[in-house]
Formats: C-alpha cells, sequence, structure tokens
C-alpha cells in the first residue's frame, strides 16, 4: 500500500534527485571542522575538543561508542547540523553500526524530526556510503518481514490515542497507527532499543519535552538502562547544548523514579 512505501523506503538511496542539486554543497560543507580549524577561530575549543569531548566524554564507560555514535548522528540530523554529519557518519561505521541500522535511522529521523531534516543527510550518507563501498542491498529496504507486534499494548495505546488526538486530527491518528506504530517501529533493521534511543535524542535535541516521559519508558521498556538514559543526557548536553539538555531533566527525574516505586 502507499503508506508502507512512503513510510518505509530508504531515505538515504531515495532522494537521488535531491543529492544531484545538492551535491556541490554536500562536498563543501560535510567535512568535521579539524583541530586547525578550531584554532583559528577558537584555541579553547580547539582544545575541549580534544581534551574533554573526544578525550573524555566519548571514552566514559556508561554508553557505548555505538550508541554515542547513533545519537550523535541523531541530533545531527534532527538539528538539520550537517558540518559534521559525514565524520560522525563514519565513526558510526567504524564504532559498529551498520549501514542497514543507519540507513534505517534516517528514515526513522524522517518521521521524528521531520523529512526535511532527514533528507538533507541523504546526499551526505550517500557519498560516505559509496566511500566505504555500500550498496543498496546493504541498506533499508522497503518492505521487510516485520516484527511481531504487542497487540494488547497497541490497543490501549490506539484508545488513548483516538480520545486524546482523534477529535482535533483524525488524520494524525491514522498515521501514527499506519505509518509509526504498525509499520516504522515494527521494521527489524533497526532494534527496537535503538529506535528508542534515536527518538529520545530527538526530543531532547529539539527541546520537545511533552513526549520525552512516554519514549524514555519506553526505551526502558525496549532495554535501556537506567545507567545508560542518565549517561545520554549527559552526552546531548554536548551535542544539543545545555538548556536543552536541563530542560529534559525533570521528565528524566520524573520517570526514573516512577520506575523505581513501582
Amino acid at each position: 500500500m502507499i503508506i508502507r512505501i512512503f513510510s518505509t523506503a530508504s531515505l538515504a538511496l531515495c532522494l537521488s534527485a535531491f543529492a544531484t542539486a545538492n551535491v556541490a554543497m554536500t562536498k563543501e560543507n560535510s567535512h568535521m571542522p579539524n583541530s586547525a580549524d578550531l584554532r583559528a577561530i577558537s584555541p579553547v575549543m580547539a582544545h575541549n575538543t580534544d581534551t574533554l569531548l573526544l578525550g573524555e566524554v566519548w571514552k566514559r564507560p556508561e554508553l557505548s561508542p555505538r550508541d554515542r555514535s547513533l545519537a550523535t548522528v541523531a541530533v545531527l540530523i534532527a538539528r538539520g547540523q550537517t558540518a559534521e554529519l559525514a565524520a560522525h557518519l563514519d565513526l558510526a561505521l567504524k564504532n559498529g553500526v551498520t549501514p542497514l541500522e543507519l540507513s534505517e535511522a534516517i528514515n526513522h529521523l524522517a518521521f521524528y524530526s521531520g523529512w526535511g531534516n532527514a533528507a538533507g543527510a541523504a546526499p551526505i550518507a550517500k557519498d560516505v556510503f559509496s566511500r566505504n563501498g555500500i550498496s543498496v542491498d546493504q541498506l533499508a529496504p522497503v518492505s521487510p518481514v516485520l516484527l511481531p507486534i504487542d497487540q494488547v499494548a497497541e490497543d490501549a495505546r490506539v484508545a488513548s490515542v483516538d480520545k486524546s488526538v482523534g477529535p482535533v486530527s483524525p488524520g494524525l491518528v491514522q498515521y501514527t497507527t499506519s505509518a509509526l506504530f504498525n509499520d516504522l517501529w515494527l521494521r527489524p533493521g533497526l532494534a527496537p532499543r535503538d529506535r528508542s534511543l534515536i527518538t529520545v535524542t530527538t526530543l531532547v535535541a529539539n527541546g520537545q519535552v511533552a513526549q520525552i516521559g512516554y519514549h524514555l519508558n519506553r526505551a526502558m521498556d525496549n532495554g535501556l538502562t537506567q545507567t545508560e538514559a542518565s549517561e545520554l543526557l549527559s552526552h546531548l548536553a554536548f551535542y544539543a547544548g545545555w538548556p536543552n539538555a536541563f530542560s529534559a531533566v525533570p521528565v528524566f527525574n520524573e520517570v526514573f523514579t516512577k520506575r523505581q516505586a513501582s
């Protein structure tokens, strides 16, 4: 059906026209600023990048390098900050994120950060995949065999959304069910835990605190530990800014407290 086609197509390779139109911009802007670039404009930022961010934060054991890479790629795409994206896609591959997982993540982020942000990542990802010899058969297929659904939980979610959202936007209810929870979240190319990880990351990065509680609970139900969630917030302070991280703290605290009490 049409909904399935649009909700599952891999944006990284399917937007060839967009990639062609933006190839010049991509080549100019997709590199990560190196130490020399930073020293030229802010020696202290160069120092903090080398010693604090790369030399300390990325080495903290509470969150794996793979998870840090997934979260960082999600932040950059969600905020449309493509200057460092190519370097972090390369790093993600080195840290064990597969091409299929990156392809699925870009498609997932189209729904949670907006189509334009995910589309903006397409030409950069295309170049990274090409340089790494990654072929289309390694990327997100259109119609995989979906994971089984928890029908009891889904029925409860549908009833809640129908009641709260249905009177305002029936179309939003329809696509939330058909495109997101009955398709996107069931695609096997990215584990439910990792989908939750990048969803929570996107919400924190864009300051969308109203949705964090539901998705953080879902993330922890899907296997993200409290230690990992706590460290994710520390990591995101550097890539999404301290205000966004601090704005999420009360929601994280509420989720942690209620789960510990139950």
